[in-house]
């Protein structure tokens, strides 16, 4: 793996291990964002665990590099998935981190 690769890798793995974290805890502070876009609680709680473990994936792809693209596709579903409920919601200003999320991790397929 690059050293570009790694830091990607390791960015993305911060990023969603403290958002799924917060929204699979339960916490009304990381539940906030998807209760703005109409997203049941109990659908963003799953969507928060998904995401925790996608980040764990990413964690455990730093050893082997050959398990990156299964987490990195789920992110990006995950991620798509967020865009389309920002829009649906008609808040496409409050989708930036998605799209910019969305980004890296297709960047970080890429590399891959």
């Amino acid at each position: 793996m690059t050293t570009q690769m790694t830091i990607l890798v390791a960015f993305l793995a911060v990023i969603f291990v403290i958002s799924g974290l917060s929204k699979a805890s339960g916490n009304a502070k990381g539940l906030s964002g998807t209760r703005d876009v109409n997203v049941p609680d109990f659908l963003a709680r799953i969507v928060g665990a998904l995401e925790a473990i996608s980040a764990l994936g990413l964690i455990l792809s730093l050893k082997w590099n050959w398990m990156a693209v299964f987490p990195l596709i789920g992110l990006w579903f995950i991620m798509a998935g967020a865009i389309f409920f920002h829009f649906r919601a008609d808040k496409a200003r409050t989708a930036f981190p998605a799209f910019f999320l969305i980004t890296l991790i297709s960047i970080a397929l890429v590399l891959n």
